[in-house]
């Protein structure tokens, strides 16, 4: 199938310009001066809207197992919300508990994602157990499996933490084969001391989960996973989820001294706040619960983080999609927070809400695509196959309307949750065609996708290193 994409705006990280872009099969074949194109084929008018390279959300949590429930969102559901709003490519979890083997982990993950997916889908690693036998894995997923990148978490003892000595083990093993390491820096373990002192209190609401995670413990944690890299020889660092202050300058000041160190942020970062929906009245606050929670909207966090991914301190929004239904199983913590299941829902939203900045004046277009696109692709080894309205790279594009409105809402969005983190945002845009690989998969506000159509993708070594 030939489609000839005229009139618009291609926006990429190294500028905006008019061109007419030509999609042969599921690649782009070429880019044309405004009419240069050929007659004849099937055309879509893009005037007035920007062409820019399918989103890519490079953290989601589809089905994840947690906290004695599963996330809504299946693969089949959560990928299909991500098309509507604009993500054509997800990198999931799959996950390695202590004791089992890594490659069974990744083997459940990929019979969970086979053949349900409506995008294109990779995997990062999750490593809860690091020992002789996941380490010698590490090496057989890189060479064999396309992944690239590995998760540890300096949380949730006794579920998924590792404590100093098998992170810089694990760090020691990616800095030999390539890997990225990617980091849940919280101090789990003094976390777990202030949750027990506030329960013993009677301090039971859902604020309670953002006051007993300060960000003086994000901060630390993530100053120790930078020095645990540096001795492991600068092994690549990412840091995921980060919502304060404080740990982006640990992040800021690894990267002013030259480190291959990196992070990401997520909307719910740059918008929510402890008092406004964590302290929601009641049990509602429930909804808001993740880790690294909610921070203060009496503090500069959210300021903050808008600078720094202009400065690119912060190189990446991803969403940490895990989403619970608030009946049943956000429900599981009522009198107790520390059982409330940890996760905000997002995947649909993620590309309209970093684009709310750009309106604000807080980004440029450039950096909009980079954050949710270009830099994704690159930090993960996709580059240039995704990320970049290019020849030669696939035909994922979305046409993105800046004269439309968007107006967030559980009655409208497609994810399979029964409330919306983001109830009554209106977004000054909206997401107008969104083609994967060549296919039109949604158009003028209805879907034409289906389930299967996305692909695994093996991924590279990471081409954002310094």
């Amino acid at each position: 199938m030939t489609l000839l994409i005229t009139g618009g705006t291609v926006v990429g990280p190294s500028g905006t310009y008019p061109a007419d872009v030509l999609v042969e099969g599921e690649k782009i074949a070429a880019l044309f001066a405004p009419g240069g194109g050929p007659d004849g084929v099937e055309t879509i008018d893009a005037t007035g809207r920007y062409v820019i390279p399918g989103g890519i959300d490079a953290h989601t949590h589809m089905e994840l197992p947690f906290g004695g429930t599963n996330a809504s969102d299946t693969f089949d559901t959560g990928t299909r919300a991500a098309a509507f709003g604009g993500t054509t490519t997800i990198i999931d979890f799959a996950v390695q508990r202590t004791g089992e083997v890594v490659q069974d982990g990744l083997a459940a993950w990929h019979a969970k994602a086979e053949g349900n997916c409506h995008v294109d889908y990779a995997f990062h690693m999750i490593l809860g157990g690091v020992d002789d036998d996941s380490l010698k894995a590490m090496d057989q997923l890189v060479a064999d499996e396309g992944i690239s990148s590995f998760k540890l978490f300096m949380a949730y003892p006794g579920v998924f933490y590792s404590d100093d000595g098998q992170i810089l083990r694990a760090m020691q093993k990616a800095r030999d084969n390539g890997a990225m390491i990617m980091m849940h820096a919280e101090n789990g373990i003094a976390i777990d001391v202030l949750v027990q002192q506030a329960l013993a209190r009677g301090e039971t609401d859902p604020i309670h989960h953002g006051l007993t995670r300060p960000q003086a413990l994000e901060a630390e944690a993530t100053h120790r996973a930078i020095r645990l890299a540096e001795v492991a020889q600068d092994c690549p660092l990412y840091i995921v989820h980060l919502s304060a202050s404080q740990a982006l300058e640990q992040v800021a000041a690894a990267r002013d001294a030259g480190r291959n160190v990196f992070a990401e942020t997520c909307p719910q970062y740059l918008y929510l706040t402890l008092e406004d929906q964590l302290g929601a009245p009641g049990f509602e606050g429930a909804k808001w619960v993740c880790s690294t929670p909610l921070r203060s909207g009496r503090e500069h966090h959210h300021r903050d983080l808008w600078k720094g991914l202009r400065s690119n301190d912060l190189a990446i929004v991803s969403t940490d999609h895990c989403p619970f239904c608030f009946k049943d199983q956000k429900e599981l913590g009522l009198g107790d927070f520390s059982k409330i299941p940890n996760g905000i829902g997002g995947v649909e939203h993620r590309v309209d809400l970093v684009y709310q900045g750009v309106v604000d004046g807080k980004l440029s277009l450039e950096r909009w695509v980079e954050t949710i696109s270009t830099t994704p692709a690159r930090m993960f080894g996709l580059y240039p196959r995704k990320g970049v309205i290019a020849p030669g790279s696939d035909a994922d594009i979305v046409l993105y309307d800046p004269a439309g409105r968007t107006r967030i809402s559980v009655e409208t969005h497609h994810m399979n949750m029964d409330h919306s983190a983001y109830e009554g945002y209106e977004i000054a845009g909206k997401v107008d065609t969104v083609i994967s690989r060549g296919t039109v998969v949604v158009a003028d506000g209805a879907y034409h996708g289906r389930r299967g159509h996305g692909r695994y993708l093996p991924r590279g070594l990471s081409s954002y290193l310094v």
